[in-house]
C-alpha cells in the first residue's frame, strides 16, 4: 500500500523507516546533522510548497531518502494505520 505525503507524492508503506515532527525533532543536534547531511547528499525531496510540518525517512532500493511534507505527523500516522 502507499502513503500520500502531499502534492501527488506517495511512498510505499514498506519503505518507510520513520515519520517525524519537524518542529520537535530539529531541536536535537543529531537530527539537524542528519538533515543537513541528507541535503548535501541530495537525498531530500521537498513535497511541500507550504510550511513543512514533518519529514519521512524512506529506504528506496537501498538508498535513504528524506521527504519533507506539509502534512502533520498525526495525519500521516492515521494514513499509515489505515493500511494495516
Amino acid at each position: 500500500m502507499y502513503i500520500h505525503l502531499g502534492n501527488e507524492i506517495s511512498v510505499s508503506d514498506k519503505c518507510v523507516t520513520g515519520i517525524f515532527d519537524l518542529e520537535n525533532t530539529t531541536i536535537g543536534k543529531a537530527t539537524k546533522e542528519f538533515l543537513e547531511r541528507a541535503e548535501r547528499e541530495k537525498r531530500v525531496v521537498n513535497v511541500s510548497y507550504e510550511m513543512p510540518k514533518s519529514f519521512i525517512v524512506c529506504n528506496e532500493r537501498g538508498r535513504e531518502v528524506v521527504y519533507i511534507s506539509q502534512i502533520s505527523v498525526a495525519t500521516l500516522r492515521k494514513r499509515a494505520n489505515t493500511l494495516f
